[in-house]
């Protein structure tokens, strides 16, 4: 394809102050989105450009999921693979997130007791992929009966629940850490096993002057912190130490959504699951936006789906992927969109949103001049109108499309 060429969309959502244009297009020059505006404008401006007329669909930025697990601990859970054949799993996850519209992922490496991949190692062998990828370095603390640590630094080695406040591994940590992830684990986690192989999951695993400390070491690196934390008593810990994203918030109060806003503390909301509580239904989420937090909702996949809640279709505990993120988010958009939100703020959670907490929020997420052309060709708008991947026609990574489904 030329390296510039003129996009013509039906709908515009530009998740930008441009809002949808209607018989909208957009200039890409060199992976670049260098104007946007209505088609008959930008057309009597670039008249020798080509076109790619997407006139019948709808063009929106492409996805952006801040919270996976899909290099380190996912290919072990759904693959037989050994060292040899791990990174081989790893992309081909990452080639399912593709496919499903999201071009950016945030990723924890947390330590994972059967891989010996540091995160150098994951972020080398990830390079040339057609994605924007960000890595979190992460501990863990896995509650089955006897508890299980592990960090990014040390790797398959499991340390002692008092090595997870080290201020050296902490400063480790936090120095080859590229955002506010799941670095902490304030709560232990079920990780992907069923129930009954985590009786410890939701046990509190740091004290509030643990938190404390950590959070200032991260800070004097100049790097934020976010946490997987849930319920009420885990929450006011991670508020009251300063932490910037909590990842899951499951249970949060109304008096820990004002103050959340008062300190202006992001959450990733998961409404799969990803915790020993109920995840983050849509009227959770709704509460937070109208609260003006600033929201994004992740899948944490792969994960078996919290049972039985009203807004998830799921009939079985089967992990879950990528495919499902406009599924999963649907509920709570719906109702964001029945609450007097736009299509461009409801998209917001699932593109420009995500992007901020990842850094990256000048880069992508937003169809605007000057950010990155990643973008998808669809039948309707993400989440809000279409759930199934196969209503994704393209998907384009910097320019380039590199997802096909007009001309298979």
């Amino acid at each position: 394809m030329d390296n510039v060429y003129v996009i013509r969309a039906g709908k515009l959502v530009t998740v930008s102050s441009l809002g949808t244009i209607y018989d909208g297009a957009m200039v890409v020059r060199d992976g670049m989105i260098e104007a946007v505006g209505d088609w008959d404008t930008l057309h009597q401006q670039f008249p020798s450009l080509r076109v790619m007329d997407y006139s019948d669909l709808v063009v929106t930025p492409s996805l952006v999921d801040c919270h996976t697990h899909l290099l380190e601990f996912a290919p072990g859970s759904l693959y037989t693979i050994t060292a040899e054949t791990h990174f081989m799993a790893g992309k081909s996850l990452l080639l399912h997130a593709l496919t499903s519209g999201i071009t950016a992922l945030g990723e924890q490496i947390c330590g994972h007791p059967k891989s010996v991949f540091s995160i150098n190692d994951y972020r080398n062998a990830v390079k040339d992929f057609p994605m924007d990828i960000t890595f979190a370095a992460t501990s863990i603390s896995i509650g089955f009966s006897e508890l299980a640590h592990f960090t990014s630094i040390t790797g398959a080695k499991s340390v002692s629940q008092s090595d997870l406040s080290n201020p050296q591994l902490i400063k480790d940590m936090a120095s080859r850490n590229d955002y506010p992830g799941e670095n902490l684990f304030v709560n232990a986690t079920p990780a992907n096993f069923t129930a009954i192989d985590v009786p410890r999951a939701g046990e509190i695993i740091y004290t509030l002057d643990e938190l404390k400390e950590i959070v200032g070491i991260f800070h004097q690196q100049g790097k934020e912190i976010g946490v997987h934390v849930a319920g009420e008593k885990a929450i006011d810990m991670t508020l009251d130490a300063g932490v910037d994203v909590l990842h899951h918030a499951h249970g949060i109060t109304d008096e820990q959504i004002a103050k959340a806003k008062s300190q202006g503390s992001k959450i990733v909301a998961t409404p799969m699951g990803g915790t020993h509580l109920e995840p983050n239904s849509p009227e959770n989420i709704v509460k937070l936006v109208e609260n003006n937090i600033d929201v994004s909702i992740a899948t944490d996949a792969y994960l078996p789906p919290y049972p039985e809640v009203d807004w998830l279709p799921f009939k079985t505990q089967a992990l879950q992927g990528p495919d499902v993120f406009m599924l999963i988010a649907q509920p709570g958009m719906k109702l964001l969109q029945r609450n007097g939100y736009d299509e461009n703020q409801t998209l917001a959670l699932l593109t420009a949103n995500p992007a901020s907490i990842l850094g990256k929020g000048d880069q992508f997420g937003k169809l605007q001049i000057g950010m990155d052309a990643n973008f998808l060709v669809a039948d309707g708008i993400p989440g809000l109108e279409i759930t199934d991947i196969e209503s994704i026609q393209r998907v384009y990574f910097r320019g380039k499309f590199v997802v096909d489904r007009i001309f298979g």
